[in-house]
């Protein structure tokens, strides 16, 4: 059986935890940064976890991870 290939552009966007759970960084924080708040903008910048809808399809592609 071949080897199993990883999605490279996967695997540059989420990290696993300790407790085996997919960190994600958040979005809309690239552009067009004037009309959004220094609050919005300093909670973007936190770490999320991924939704545990999303897990399951996440680690498939990710399966080394």
């Amino acid at each position: 059986m071949p080897k199993m290939k990883t999605s490279r552009a996967a695997a540059k966007r989420f990290k696993l935890t300790g407790t085996g759970k997919l960190k994600r960084n958040k979005a809309y924080k690239r552009h067009i940064l004037t009309k959004k708040s220094a609050k919005t903008k300093r909670n973007l910048r936190k770490a999320a976890m991924t939704d545990q809808s999303n897990v399951k399809m996440m680690k498939k592609i990710l399966p080394y991870l």
